[in-house]
């Protein structure tokens, strides 16, 4: 067994393929139908995020950055090289936006990084999650499922469980996603409500941490304090969310 227990989140994913039907229609904004594909490519994803922790791969490291690409064709595509060559103008595509989309990006990612290493890892993945998400968004398709990777990669490089998504905690993930995808990262206005939206998403990936989904070697990482922190994004912080 790795550092996540892969047994475990495909055997969710299996359970919330049966329940996803109705949790669909209570969503702000109904989502594809969770078919075979989707859950495989998903899979697939959580399998290369354990072999990048297993391997202690920075994939905030310049230098590594196109791992944040390989897991986003990878959650679009899966492994299948026949697939994934029908999708080359997409993978092309997105590769130019991830690197060059002005105002967003990558680059716009690393520098809100930079700024808040020293927060505790709920913050970090909640506001890495929230700029993948928010517009200009950094993927051209699929940035739910990989902005999920990430986050499960940052909370499992320091001893914390991967963010899964249940069929119970669905709702409160997709339904404040929709606010997020929403939400222009270059408006003042929604910049100075980030933090608040921040805080409340990190609060609530804290909230949904179960250790079943880490592996034997996951168990064995440390887990460090909490900070209370703030984070550093404009002054005049609004602590207000949804």
């Amino acid at each position: 067994m790795g550092i996540l227990n892969l047994a475990a989140i495909e055997a969710n994913f299996r359970e919330l393929q049966t329940a996803f039907p109705e949790i669909n229609q209570s969503l702000f904004e109904p989502r594809d139908p969770l078919d075979d594909d989707v859950v495989g490519n998903l899979l697939a994803g959580y399998a290369l995020v354990d072999r990048l922790l297993h391997e202690n791969i920075d994939i905030f490291a310049m230098g590594n950055l196109h791992y944040w690409l390989k897991l986003n064709a990878t959650v679009l595509c899966g492994v299948d090289a026949i697939v994934m060559a029908r999708h080359t103008r997409l993978v092309t595509a997105t590769e130019t936006r991830f690197y060059n989309q002005p105002d967003g990006g990558i680059r716009d990612i690393m520098d809100w990084y930079a700024r808040n290493a020293g927060k505790s890892v709920w913050r970090r993945a909640a506001g890495t999650f929230i700029r993948i998400l928010s517009e200009p968004q950094l993927f051209i398709e699929g940035n739910h499922r990989t902005g999920a990777l990430i986050m499960s990669y940052l909370l499992a490089r320091e001893g914390r469980p991967p963010f899964v998504v249940t069929g119970k905690n669905a709702q409160a993930f997709f339904n404040p996603a929709s606010v997020f995808k929403k939400a222009n990262k270059r408006n003042l206005s929604m910049r100075l409500k980030m933090p608040g939206l921040t805080s409340a998403f990190a609060d609530y990936l804290q909230q949904q941490a179960s250790r079943k989904y880490l592996g034997a070697k996951g168990s064995l990482r440390p887990a460090p304090v909490e900070e209370q922190d703030e984070e550093q994004d404009l002054p005049g912080r609004d602590k207000s969310c949804l």
